[in-house]
């Protein structure tokens, strides 16, 4: 465990360094995705579930640099949904000790641009009951809770399955989802309906 000290140290070097933030760029970003989320996440996922994401829908994950090391991602796709156009966002992942500080708000906010740009109508994902934080990120970029899903995840934990739509018929980019900085938090989801190899 780090000391009060180290933590310190490690918060104030962080905040004088930028982050680089890039779309995913090819095979040679997989391992450091599948890396991050398997740390940080509770569900487990197979290579087919990552490349399933990354490799149809590229253009919809991002990564998150700090002095060369990614710590954190986020994945996406879309697609065409009982007759609307939606995005989904279903990994989601920040190293905790670079939490709160806004990294991820960009990568989310660069997800759901790149979604609007394409014509989508809505952005869905699951996050877990108990997590505080992942609620409170997406609430203040607009989402809302659309459903509650009992024992969604392995762990028996329910879900609330949450819901951003975009305005119709003119375009805009809602000012929350410039916001910076959030609490502390990490989530995951997969649609119900998530068929990979089908």
């Amino acid at each position: 465990m780090e000391s009060k000290v180290e933590e310190e140290a490690s918060k104030s070097m962080f905040e004088c360094c930028d982050i680089e933030y890039i779309s995913y760029g090819g095979e040679h970003h997989l391992p450091l995705i599948m890396d991050l989320v398997d740390k940080e996440l509770s569900e487990p996922y197979s290579i087919f579930t990552y490349r399933y994401f990354v490799y149809l829908w590229p253009q919809l994950s991002f990564l998150a640099f700090h002095q060369g090391k990614c710590i954190g991602t986020v994945v996406c796709k879309m697609g065409d949904h009982r007759g609307t156009f939606r995005g989904y966002i279903a990994m989601l992942v920040v190293l905790k000790p670079y939490r709160g500080k806004g990294i991820a708000t960009e990568l989310v906010t660069r997800s759901i641009k790149v979604m609007m740009e394409s014509g989508c109508e809505e952005v869905t994902l699951e996050a877990e009951v108990t997590n505080k934080g992942a609620l409170a990120l997406y609430g203040r970029l607009g989402f809302i809770r659309a459903k509650r899903l009992f024992h969604y995840y392995l762990n028996g934990v329910d879900a609330f399955r949450l819901k951003l739509l975009f305005p119709r018929p003119e375009s805009y980019f809602p000012d929350s989802l410039m916001t910076e900085g959030e609490p502390n938090y990490g989530h995951e989801h997969l649609e119900d309906d998530y068929h990979p190899l089908s």
